[in-house]
């Protein structure tokens, strides 16, 4: 199934690009990358650098690249949950 703005919350997220648009710790704000991981409250992003970031999902708000270059801004509260809950629902 292809993603979409509308099921993203339904589908995995490692491997998507992603950027930290906002968040209430400046330090994060801005850090871009590929999601490399993903726990019940954490996304680990992978930099240019091959550096990895762990980034909580509570506070900050995400902007994910989907096909065609399509970016969908989702508050990391509605993806706090273990992946493989997260996607049956």
């Amino acid at each position: 199934m292809k993603i979409t703005h509308g099921n993203l919350l339904q589908h995995e997220l490692i491997g998507l690009k992603t950027e930290v648009e906002e968040s209430s710790n400046s330090n994060v704000r801005g850090i871009c990358g590929t999601v490399v991981d993903e726990t019940r409250n954490m996304l680990v992003i992978e930099n240019e650098q091959r550096k990895e970031k762990k980034i909580p999902k509570t506070g900050n708000i995400f902007s994910f690249e989907l096909n065609e270059g399509v970016r969908v801004r989702v508050k990391g509260d509605m993806l706090v949950s273990r992946p493989e809950d997260r996607i049956k629902k």
